[in-house]
């Protein structure tokens, strides 16, 4: 599929049925050029999500450990064909794909097959689902707003059977702080390896807080915008190319992460939500830490080099701060392993 053949009609008709909340009311796909045509557009922004999830793991001196791979609630399959190409099809023994619709499993499965020829590569069974196998990676992408209370209580059983959990959302504040709840909820069993800074109760959670919610923003690349297919896309889809919010959460089994002898989780390190407000003479930005969430200030004359950085890096917004108070002085770019 390119940008000379799409019909315009499908993707407006797409576009519509998300809209309008068909996404939680069961398969939407009519076709596979349906599919096809949700692969190159609105698949492919989800894409450019993971790429930026996926940088921020390697930052973090983070991999999957290898073994299956499920792609839950696949679609298209952009999730699982993000995380392989950037880890690598020799890294895993497997990719299994389920989705409720059977158009949206074989179009991820030939995709895949496509991209990772050697790797072994199929559908699920029920049987499968319902058995207590181990699952290496459970990969899930933008699926939360779409689930009943029984399937997302299936959900649960999938991820205590996974070793790992990469789970990509929509930036929204109603997702976003769903996501936040069933992080807080499964601390016990793993260890959080990003966002967070910390292994303590999401303070985004605590009373107070309640008009925040935990979300990034990742930058697309920067050729789009002289696409003009992307540029027609945009407007047609209403959609501001540029702005590309997104919650996540990457998680490991604590025994698993344990095994790997990763050092402790480096003290004093934070994570801006959201992106930096910037003034003429400041700075201002959403911290969290270990130390639970402060709206943080930055005055430019403090350090106009770190002013600049916050307002044009595509880096993850992992820093080391030096405080007085709710005022940053100085600061460097950070990274650390995952927090048990």
């Amino acid at each position: 599929m390119t940008w000379s053949e799409l019909d315009w009609k499908i993707l407006d008709r797409l576009r519509e049925g998300f809209l309008g909340g068909a996404a939680a009311q069961g398969p939407y796909w009519k076709s596979e050029d349906d599919l096809a045509h949700y692969d190159l557009t609105y698949a492919e922004r989800i894409g450019w999500k993971w790429d930026a999830v996926i940088r921020e793991l390697r930052l973090r001196g983070w991999a999957p450990r290898g073994g299956t791979i499920l792609d839950w609630g696949c679609g298209s399959g952009v999730a699982s064909r993000r995380a392989i190409g950037a880890f690598g099809a020799a890294h895993f023994d497997s990719l299994l794909l389920w989705d409720h619709s059977s158009l949206a499993i074989d179009y991820a499965e030939n995709a895949a097959t496509r991209a990772f020829p050697g790797l072994n590569i199929g559908s699920v069974t029920p049987g499968y689902l319902a058995s207590g196998g181990p699952i290496g990676l459970l990969v899930l992408s933008h699926v939360l707003n779409e689930l009943s209370t029984g399937a997302l209580a299936q959900l649960r059983l999938l991820i205590l059977r996974s070793e790992a959990v990469l789970w990509v959302e929509a930036g929204t504040r109603e997702v976003a702080r769903g996501l936040q709840v069933i992080r807080d909820e499964l601390r016990d069993t793993f260890a959080v390896i990003a966002p967070c800074t910390h292994a303590l109760p999401c303070g985004l959670l605590a009373p107070g807080n309640e008009r925040h919610w935990c979300h990034f923003f990742a930058a697309p690349p920067s050729e789009i915008f002289a696409n003009p297919g992307w540029v027609k896309f945009g407007q047609r889809a209403g959609i501001d190319l540029r702005s590309l919010p997104y919650a996540f959460l990457a998680m490991e089994k604590k025994e698993a992460h344990a095994a790997r002898n990763f050092p402790p989780a480096t003290d004093g390190l934070s994570r801006v939500i959201g992106r930096p407000a910037h003034f003429k003479p400041y700075a201002r930005l959403l911290n969290c830490d270990s130390s639970g969430i402060a709206e943080l200030t930055l005055l430019k004359r403090d350090d106009p080099a770190l002013y600049k950085e916050l307002d044009r890096t595509k880096a993850p917004l992992v820093y080391r701060w030096k405080r007085e108070a709710n005022f940053i002085r100085s600061g460097s770019a950070g990274h650390g392993s995952a927090a048990k």
